[in-house]
């Protein structure tokens, strides 16, 4: 990282770890753009310079996460099994470190459990959605607005929120089991279930 981008991430930081802090101890809607900002040390302006909404600052870089998504499906090696390129891609892009998993867990249970938050989270999912079904209809020739990579797309997004809300519930819960293990059922049509 160079130092200008070490400049520019410093105050991204911070305005993320304030904007968790508050939203976890106060409630989304009780707090307003502004606090945040005092709270982070930087101005309105600057707030929004990184944020467009407060409600980004929950979900924080993610477009660098849609990025290293879509990075690992296109790197994907041709003619492997497409449902399994796609939950691989998403458990890799999920390995969090045990340092980066409290913030996490607060980020999470914000995006799943704040009602305030649900229709945001609707744009970004469809973020997702577009790069997992691009993969699809890339490895299937089909549109990606076709049933095939929107199903894919649809189902392994609803997998891997699945995870992490089983994550959440549980504090001893590993976030990468959770995750292997709905992709698991999803690519294998619930084995769990039996006949």
């Amino acid at each position: 990282m160079t130092s200008a981008n070490a400049a520019t991430q410093a105050p991204r930081a911070r305005v993320e770890r304030a904007a968790l802090e508050l939203f976890t101890s106060r409630g989304f809607d009780a707090v307003t753009a502004d606090e945040v900002a005092d709270a982070a040390g930087i101005s309105r302006r600057t707030f929004f310079r990184y944020y467009p909404t407060k409600a980004d600052a929950v979900w924080g870089d993610f477009a660098a996460h849609v990025a290293r998504l879509d990075a690992l499906l296109r790197s994907a090696v041709p003619g492997a099994p497409v449902l399994g390129t796609v939950c691989t891609a998403y458990a890799d892009v999920n390995d969090y470190g045990p340092a980066d998993l409290p913030v996490l867990r607060q980020r999470m249970r914000l995006i799943l459990t704040e009602p305030a938050l649900q229709a945001h989270s609707q744009l970004r999912y469809a973020e997702i959605d577009r790069v997992v079904a691009e993969h699809v209809a890339r490895s299937t020739g089909e549109d990606p607005s076709g049933l095939l990579p929107r199903l894919v797309a649809a189902s392994t997004r609803a997998a891997a929120t699945t995870a992490f809300a089983a994550w959440l519930a549980d504090d001893r819960a590993d976030l990468g089991v959770q995750l292997h293990r709905a992709f698991d059922e999803l690519a294998t049509g619930f084995p769990s279930l039996g006949d």
